[in-house]
This record gives structure tokens, sequence and C-alpha cells, in this order.
């Protein structure tokens, strides 16, 4: 119960979502992170709104020059009011605002040796090559973490020295797999297999993993980290199980995340053997043109005192000539690089290196952001698994668009718009641009095809759960059902003085039997309400399970021989309560206190206190339960459990709830930790879990999934803003080749981007007709409108089209397998006049354009005509 209320110490509503990619632990130690950033243009804005906004600390800004024109472009904490101020202090005060709970300051000294001892990161940002070289060789000396990062134009730089002993607890920063166990062999290896619809293609040969709740194979559980082997058919080899008791059922696998021990070079030595990790040859040959530019432009600004100026001829010939001259790059410490330098881009980026672009500020200061909050945690543990991204293309996951967003990229395409789409996951985003005759349109993922809200087959959710999310479904129903729609049902009876016989019979017996519980009588007091809780947890997690396996013994057998419990169906086991098992007593809390709610009566948080309350009550009686649980099993029908008697018992005990107030129907709120809502449903989930065999979920997990939160923090917000905005530039630019634009992936925790060409639109034939997504089969305006038959007529004659049906959305307008006397009927209407008779709606005036659909003989069954305009 005390692990519940760690995360009061962290502002939830502040991190709401940020929460659910770091974690409590990793944020806690973020706000003890002293962070100082260095240098406040464009880039180091960024940066330090972002650590803001996370929620360092304390973050110390230093810049002593005065603000200019030119900083105004990319420096959004900077206004005209400034010029003159200190970058760092004008920007101070509107970094403060964004987050109360961070200490900005400003230092308006120099970066001394003793200043750089007071930091555990220090970030420098558009500084001069001797500075960074100094600053980095004391952080260095000192063991305090270094990052430099500038922007010249289109191209950046990020450097990072974290010491030479820096361990990385997790390298993906990925929750442990979990799995749910079907099978162990004793054998040598012993042979784990995995339950069906587990994700056994992310185990990976060498993973180190550990057991829990395993019955029979005891040995197992909690053991020292085995290494497996992963199987052809997905099974896995986990080591020597032959002394080993023989396996019975359930359990889980556990992945163990091995710590890598990581050495950072010093910036002096990472200048003459940068190490690049990239795609391609070609990749790789382009960053480190790209890093003897930078190392060229730093040269010229020492030569000259000055960067080159913007889009000079001259100046960026020096700036390649000094290319030229630089050291050859290494592979090795002996070994230089044998490939020439791209003196085009060396040139290019010299012409444009004095423009500072806000995109590429927001990308790069993003980036660098998200190395800071990496350093004082060492481990920043992404909640959720890479299973639970949504969409997105072949390996390259992005969040699902919701409806609005398939709505709207269908507009854009109807109307010939160019779309821009992005999207984050914790750490993972992607930006998109999406073209009018250059690029493929938008589709949505093929997961995003479904419903998000569509809901799991109810058979499933109810007796035979094979995932967590089957048992927080119905956790959640038993929420709406015990607290919402039972009370709304009661007031519904107290206010019309129905009987239950009058009601609609099964589904309003199946919503109040549960609520009346064991009671029959409306809850006088606090005790009460623990009786009622104490004796659902019996029906839900006990009896129930008891009911469940008497109509489906564990040996029952199908007809064709197969065992009824046998892939996704586990076998479920009653649970036993337990006062010291917290999950138990955390549901009765729970339940008790939503139930007293409910009831307008006063709860309790004293889980102590109820422990003792639990000792002294009596044990719910079976028999008494037997007609309620067994109708809520829905096994049998309701006519059958329930006959006149049970009836006239179950209104004699309603009529308990007609004297008083009405009910207060609870409606489930997530963000709210102390009302017990998400703690009701966490805790039925998790036992619900436990009576499956099924891995649970943590309780923030189950916050996020019921609550539909989408994890999400300021850097991958931030980048993604900046790729977008570099794609903004070419859309408003004018007309451009498919090669100018780009898709951009990112994965922030494993310093993973990737930019690629878009696809062009897939062109279709038919006939001597060749279209694409974004073209339009056009009919112009007819002097007198046309009618149906001429139109069917002039698709034929123009286009080579025989119609074999033709629609406006989903109404039918003409079909050719029609009768000849509903032909006839149709063929001499107007278009319009068609479409007002069929849809029964009266056409919006001024409209220009009706949109219909058609089909046509011959074509394929993949064929998708482009949509028909038909001008009024």
């Amino acid at each position: 119960m005390d692990a519940l209320d760690a995360s009061k110490l962290l502002d939830e509503e502040l991190y709401s979502r940020q929460l659910y990619v770091l974690g409590s632990p990793a944020m806690q130690r973020i706000q003890g992170a002293r962070v100082l950033v260095s240098g406040l243009q464009g880039l180091g804005a960024e940066v330090a709104k972002n650590l803001v906004l996370m929620g360092v600390g304390s973050l110390t800004l230093h810049d002593p020059h005065p603000t200019c024109w030119s900083d105004l472009a990319a420096q959004f904490l900077l206004s005209e009011q400034d010029l003159e101020r200190s970058r760092a202090e004008a920007s101070q005060e509107l970094l403060a605002q964004l987050n109360r709970a961070v200490q900005v300051v400003v230092h308006t000294g120099d970066i001394t040796e003793d200043l750089l001892l007071d930091f555990q990161v220090v970030v420098l940002t558009a500084a001069k090559l001797e500075e960074q070289l100094k600053v980095g060789t004391l952080c260095h000396k000192h063991g305090v973490c270094f990052l430099a990062a500038d922007t010249r134009g289109l191209v950046g730089q990020l450097f990072c020295d974290f010491g030479e002993d820096f361990t990385v607890q997790d390298p993906t920063e990925a929750e442990p797999l979990t799995a749910a166990i079907q099978h162990i062999s004793q054998g040598s290896p012993g042979i784990l297999t995995l339950r069906k619809g587990a994700n056994t293609h992310y185990f990976r040969d060498g993973d180190l993993v550990t057991f829990s709740g395993i019955e029979g194979m005891v040995e197992l559980n909690d053991c020292d980290p085995r290494s497996i082997h992963v199987r052809e058919d997905g099974s896995l080899e986990i080591g020597d199980t032959t002394t080993f008791s023989r396996y019975l059922r359930g359990g889980a696998i556990t992945e163990v995340k091995r710590p890598k021990t990581v050495r950072h070079k010093s910036l002096d030595t990472a200048l003459l053997q940068p190490h690049v990790v990239a795609q391609s040859s070609q990749e790789v040959h382009r960053a480190h043109c790209l890093h003897q530019a930078f190392c060229a432009l730093h040269k010229f600004q020492h030569l000259h005192g000055r960067p080159p100026q913007p889009w000079d001829p001259v100046d960026a010939e020096t700036v390649v000539g000094l290319a030229q001259d630089l050291e050859p790059l290494k592979w090795t410490e002996e070994e230089p690089l044998e490939q020439p330098l791209d003196e085009a881009l060396v040139r290019t980026v010299a012409l444009s290196s004095g423009g500072v672009l806000s995109p590429m500020v927001a990308m790069l200061g993003a980036v660098a952001a998200q190395e800071v909050l990496k350093l004082p945690t060492q481990h920043l543990p992404a909640v959720f698994p890479e299973t639970q991204g949504r969409g997105g293309c072949s390996s390259c996951p992005a969040p699902e668009p919701r409806l609005t967003g398939r709505y709207v990229a269908a507009r854009c395409t109807h109307y010939l718009k160019p779309l821009l789409e992005a999207g984050t996951l914790g750490t993972r985003g992607s930006a998109k641009v999406f073209m009018p005759h250059v690029t493929e349109a938008y589709r949505a993922p093929a997961s995003a095809a479904a419903s998000e809200d569509a809901p799991y087959p109810v058979c499933t959710v109810r007796h035979f759960p094979s995932t967590a999310e089957h048992t927080l479904q119905w956790a959640r129903d038993e929420f709406e059902g015990l607290f919402r729609l039972s009370a709304e049902t009661i007031n519904h009876h107290q206010q019309a003085h129905t009987s239950l016989a009058d009601m609609d019979g099964p589904q309003t017996l199946t919503l109040l039997k549960p609520v009346l519980g064991v009671l029959r009588v409306r809850p006088q007091n606090w005790q009460d309400c623990v009786a009622w809780a104490l004796g659902h947890w019996k029906l839900c997690f006990h009896y129930g399970i008891k009911q469940l396996l008497r109509h489906f013994p564990p040996n029952k057998v199908l007809e064709d021989g197969t065992p009824f419990w046998s892939g996704p169906k586990q076998c479920p086991q009653p649970l036993e309560f337990d006062t010291n098992q917290d999950m138990h007593l955390l549901y009765v809390l729970a339940a008790a206190n939503l139930y007293a709610q409910m009831h307008g009566l006063p709860g309790s948080q004293d889980s102590t206190a109820l422990r003792e309350l639990l000792k002294l009550l009596p044990q719910p009686d079976p028999q008494q339960m037997a007609p309620i649980f067994a109708s809520n099993l829905e096994l049998a029908s309701a006519s059958a459990e329930f006959g006149p008697e049970q009836l006239k018992e179950l209104n004699k005990a309603l009529e308990f709830w007609t004297v008083g107030p009405p009910l207060k129907p609870l409606m489930f709120e997530k963000d709210d930790d102390s009302n017990f809502h998400v703690d009701f449903v966490a805790a039925a989930a998790s036992l619900r879990c436990q009576n499956y065999g099924i891995p649970p979920v943590s309780r923030a997990q189950s916050k996020r999934i019921v609550g539909q939160i989408i994890p999400a923090i300021a850097t991958t917000t931030a980048a993604v803003a900046g790729l977008l905005g570099l794609e903004l530039y070419k859309v408003v630019g004018g007309p451009r080749p498919l090669s100018a634009f780009r898709h951009s992936y990112l994965h922030l925790a494993e310093n993973y981007l990737i930019r690629y060409m878009p696809f062009a639109p897939a062109i279709q034939t038919f006939h001597h007709l060749k279209w694409t997504c974004w073209d339009r089969l056009k009919v112009p305006a007819g002097q007198p409108e046309r009618t149906l038959e001429l139109l069917l007529a002039h698709l034929q004659e123009q286009h080579g089209l025989r119609v074999r049906m033709l629609l406006h959305g989903p109404a039918l307008l003409y079909s050719a397998g029609w009768s000849p006397e509903k032909q006839a009927q149709r063929l001499p209407l107007r278009v319009t006049e068609l479409v007002q008779q069929v849809t029964g709606q009266v056409l919006a005036p001024g409209l220009r354009v009706l949109v219909l659909e058609l089909s046509c003989e011959g074509e394929e069954e993949d064929t998708a005509f482009p949509p028909l305009h038909y001008e009024l």
C-alpha cells in the first residue's frame, strides 16, 4: 500500500503524460539534476525550454552577450524590448514561468573550473571551438557530463562526453519483456512454450530471463537470470530442468536487463576520430564530410574573427580550402580514412551557415535535452514496451491517428491540399508530408482501420481472458456496472415506482444483483460497505471462478479430442482471500469506498484499521450468493436462474434502496488519484490476472491503458515539430520534385533518426485510362442539366467506361443489375433530382460539385476509380 503513495512526491498533474514515459523514480532523480546551459541563442533556448518543461531541479543560464536583431529570428524567448540586454537575463523570466517547480538562475561571470564542479551536466551551444575544448577538458577531468551543440543553417552537430566509465542500465530504455507461460518441459535443455498470442518474436538469443508465478516447477521462480535460445517454432530453451519438479501451470517469463558500460572520448580526441552510426557507407561519408565542414567553419572563425558571410562565394571557397587542409579523419587511432572530401557539400554548408532556422534548433535542441535527461539518472525506463507502439510504416511504429485525423487527411486529398502529419509516443515520433500529385496520399495504418474503441469479444473478457488488456476491460466494465449503471437503474426504479418485472428483465437483473450483493439491505455505515466489498471479492475471484470450473472442468475435452482449456484459454484458479496480500486489501478498500460514495456514506483510507475490521466480519455465505454469481456468469438464462420466487426476493431487497436519498452514479475519472477509481480498476485487473495466470501490469500502466493516455515528453514533441517545420519550408516554397521531401522517424531513447523519401503515388490503369489517387474524373456542367442517362452516355463516350454501379456516398443511385422497370424510372431523372430523391436531402445552396463513386464493367476487384466530380 505504501508503494502507491511514493508518486505523491511528484506533481502528477503537471507531469502526467511524462510520467508514463519515464516513470516516477526517474522523474524524482531528474528533479535533483543541476544543469548549466551556456549560450542562449535559438538552440540554447530550445535546450533550456525542454529541460524546464521536463522538470530538472535547477537550471543555470549563462550568456553575457547582448541581444541583437538576428537573435529574434529563432530565439522565441526574446523580443524587441530585450535588445542590448544579455541573452541569459532576458530569457530567465519566461523560462521560469514555464515551470515554477524548476529553479532558473543566471550566472553572469566566466565559466571557471570551480563553477563546473557545481553541476552534473554542462551544455555549450553555439560556442567557439576553443571554448568547447577548454570546458570539455575540465568536465572530462572532473567527471562532469559535457555536451556541445551547434546548428549552421540546415546542418547541426551534437557532441556528448559522459565520462570514461558511464553505466547504461538499459540501452533500449524499454520496459522488460514479460510473457505468459503455456508449458515447460523437463529435460536438458528444458523447452518453454509461451502462451498463444505472446510476443515471442521480441525475445532474442542470449537474453537473460527470470520466472515468477509458476506452479509445480517452483525451482524456477525468482531464480538467477538464465540465458535463453530461441527455437524456430518460437519456443525457448531455458537450460537444464531435468532435476526440477514437474511443471503444472501458470507463470510468467520476464527479461532481465543487462547494464552496459560505455567509455566516452574527450572532445579533443573525438575531433580527429568521430564515431558515426549510419545506414550505409554513403551516409557515413556524408557525416564525415559534415564533420570536416564544422571544423573548417571553426577554423575560419578563429582566423577572421567572424563567421562566413551568408551566401558569400569568396568566404565559402575559403571554408572549402580550410576543410581540404585539415588532418584526415581516422577509423582508428592509426588508420586514416581514405575517402575524398565532398567539396560541393562543404561549399553548400558554408554558404548557408549564417542562418538560424527555428525547425533546426527545435529538432537538435530536443535531441540535446534528451541526452541531458539520461545523465542524472543513467536510466530512464520507458514504462511501456515497444509492442505498445501504434501504427506507422513498416519497423517505424508511430501513433495511430484518431478519427478526426483520418477525416482531415481525406479532406486534404479531396481538395488537393498538402498534408503535414506528425505524432509522438514517448521517446518515439514521426513526421510525414503528403503532396498532391507528388507523393502518395495519406493512408491510415492497418491497425487504424478498426475503431480504437472496438471492444474485445464479451465472452473473452468475461470468462476467457488471455492478456492484461482483457482483464482491464473486465475491470472497467465492473466499475461501470457496479457504481454507475446500477445506481442509475435503482434511481429510475425509485422515481418511477416500477418493479423488476416491469423493467428490462435479464439486463436489469444483471446490473442489480452484484450491487445488492450479500447485504440485501441498504448500507448504513462503513462496516456495511466493507462487508459488501468483501462479498464481491469472494464473488469475483473465488466463487465465480469455481462456478465457471463447474461448467468447464479443467479436464473438459471437446468433441474433436482437443482440451477445452488450451491455446489462449488458460484454466483459471480460484483465489483465497488474504488480508496480508496488499492487492486483496486494496481491492476491498477501493470497492468499499466507491460503494460508500455511491450511497452518500463516509469512507476511509486507513488500511491498518481495514485489516482489523476484516478479521471481525463474518464470511459471506456461499449458498446466499449462489443465485447472484450464477447469473452474473451468464452461463444460464436469466429465466432459468430467476423464477418468480427469486424476482420476488430481489424486489423485496430493492425496496430498501427506495427509502432514502437517490444514489450517486459514479462517472469514471482517471486524473483524481484520491477517488479510488483507478485503484479499483487496477486491483480488480491484477486479481483477475492472478486467477488466469496472466502477467499483470502496474498501476501506472493500468491508468494509461484504461484512461487512453498517450505518453508524451517535451523533447520528442519539439523534435517532431522541428522536423515537420523543415518540410513546411518546402511546401510553401513552390513546386518541388519528390526527391526534395522527407518522411522522418526518430527514437530519442536509442539516438535513432531516419529520414527517407516518400513513395510516389501509385498509378492505376484501366484500358486506356491512367490515374493516381490525386486525379478526378470531371463532368462539366451541362445546359440543361444532364439526366442520369446522359451522364452514363458521357462516361462511355469520353472515357470508354460502362458504368456498373454509381453511388453518392452510401446512397446507390444506379445499378446495372436493376430490373428494366427500375432503370426506366431513374434514367430520365436529372442527376441532382436523383440524388435528392435517393438521399432524402435537399442539396445545399451554392453547392458546386457532387462527388460520385463508380464501378465499371471489366474492372479488377482492387481497382479504385478516381472520384467523379459532377459540376453543377
